[in-house]
């Protein structure tokens, strides 16, 4: 299993709650939500990924299961992971998604690759 589908499934009703368009693309060994065409909010094994940006991540920092996203052994500015117990709550899902989509208009899309 490279993440967990139960997440996956809490994080679709989300978003559909919110009436969010969204698509959905495997990457980084997870599963990403994009939302008008930038990384929104993803799940990597069992962990939450919140694009928050750095404000959010600051004024969140103290909440449960947080801790800030690194995959090269420096923290990415803006990225947080969000353990399992920080996300069993419905509420606690609620929070990071909404914050996610939030930030996501201020987010930067990736550059699009030519082909």
């Amino acid at each position: 299993m490279a993440y967990s589908e139960f997440l996956a499934d809490r994080v679709r009703q989300r978003l559909k709650e919110t009436r969010t368009p969204y698509e959905e693309k495997k990457m980084m060994g997870g599963l990403c939500f994009m939302v008008d065409d930038k990384m929104c909010v993803g799940i990597v094994k069992e962990d939450l990924m919140a694009r928050v940006g750095p404000e959010l991540q600051e004024a969140n920092r103290d909440r449960l299961g947080y801790r800030p996203m690194d995959f090269t052994g420096r923290p990415m500015k803006g990225y947080v992971f969000i353990s399992p117990e920080g996300v069993d709550k419905q509420e606690d899902l609620e929070h990071w998604v909404d914050l996610c989509l939030q930030f996501n208009p201020e987010a930067k899309s990736s550059k699009k690759k030519k082909k």
